[in-house]
């Protein structure tokens, strides 16, 4: 219980802190609401998981042995999602938000897909996890248990600052909404989706 009195609060304040994969989940919040949104808070902590499991591991000193496999992660997740903030900036492509009256269907896989991206190719998220993680695991109780239980309250904290940030776009949205205001929704969107784009391709 000591150990978790530390450890919750240290990862809540990493999890809760605005960073790439809050600001996307915002974003798509309010373009598509939280309902949708979901979809790509599976992918970003399954990424989530992956990055913190290679930390523990060791995995990660060897992917980050590999600079150049990180940053072709980086400027593709980056370029793909500065793609997608320029449509929407346009009010064009799936993940605009429609005129009144207008339903689109966006892919749950490419929602999925874009989490994930999002979360394994952000070179921060390595970081933190290698340095936070590894100090929590106890070298004299067993290893695997140990990781399960740190690895649920770590999921447990993202979903749950994934899903504020995204009811905080949701919210946002319905205040525009209520003036008609959608093509500069779309634009506040978009910008934001730009930001993540260059912020990843960039740290």
């Amino acid at each position: 219980m000591t150990l978790l009195s530390v450890f919750i609060p240290t990862f809540l304040f990493v999890s809760i802190t605005p960073g790439l994969c809050m600001t996307l989940s915002m974003t798509l919040g309010i373009s598509l609401g939280v309902r949708r949104t979901l979809w790509m808070m599976w992918g970003e902590m399954l990424g989530v998981a992956l990055v913190a499991t290679s930390a523990v591991l060791g995995v990660a000193a060897i992917l980050l042995g590999m600079p150049q496999l990180l940053v072709a992660f980086k400027w593709l997740g980056g370029a793909y999602l500065c793609y997608v903030g320029l449509q929407m900036w346009q009010s064009k492509g799936k993940l605009a938000i429609p005129a009144a009256g207008t339903v689109i269907e966006v892919s749950r896989r490419q929602l999925f897909w874009q989490g994930f991206l999002t979360a394994v190719s952000n070179p921060k998220g390595w970081a933190f996890h290698m340095a936070l993680l590894p100090p929590f695991i106890d070298a004299k109780l067993p290893f695997w248990p140990q990781l399960a239980v740190l690895m649920c309250i770590i999921l447990l904290l993202e979903f749950g600052c994934l899903l504020l940030y995204a009811s905080g776009g949701k919210a946002l949205r319905l205040i525009f909404a209520q003036e008609h205001n959608v093509r500069l929704l779309n634009r506040i969107a978009g910008s934001l989706m730009l930001l993540v784009g260059v912020w990843l391709a960039l740290s």
